[in-house]
């Protein structure tokens, strides 16, 4: 017998929050019974459920994974507007204008070291490399599509 893979778990400061971000982001619901303050909430998603926990420590190395995400009905750079606005940070943009590669973005979660200080409207530095990200995302743009918009040329049905 095998296993199957039931949620995929990420350390927060704030289960409830990123949780919810999480599921504007995938177009997913949170389980019925979470709620603000609660230590632990899930949400689920075609094909995915994501679990948080909150953890009263500070992440302290980089993550070995993040999401690749490909929007379904909309263009890669509509998307990354809709995530942006959603509290996303813009942590890297290897967009090219054929409409190949990939901006890398980093959930609310993003600077998690330094969330007691007040909101500034100085640029956020790329933390990419140094680890500081909840959860990186890439979103990916579908070659071969003059909308931009419908299956990746690899996909399968």
């Amino acid at each position: 017998m095998t296993s199957l893979v039931r949620h995929i778990t990420f350390d927060c400061a704030d289960a409830y929050a990123l949780a919810g971000f999480w599921a504007q982001v995938l177009g997913g619901s949170l389980a019925e019974d979470d709620h603000p303050g609660d230590p632990e909430a899930l949400v689920t998603a075609d094909g995915v459920a994501l679990l948080f926990i909150t953890v009263p420590e500070a992440k302290s190395a980089k993550n070995r994974v993040h999401l690749d995400l490909q929007p379904q009905d909309r263009t890669r750079d509509e998307e990354v507007d809709r995530l942006l606005a959603l509290g996303a940070t813009l942590l890297a943009d290897h967009r090219r204008p054929d409409g190949t590669g990939w901006a890398t973005l980093g959930d609310p979660n993003t600077l998690e070291h330094t969330r007691t200080s007040a909101p500034t409207t100085e640029p956020r530095p790329a933390l990419g490399r140094t680890g500081r990200f909840a959860i990186c995302a890439c979103v990916y743009g579908l070659r071969n599509t003059s909308s931009g918009v419908g299956p990746a040329p690899n996909a399968t049905a």
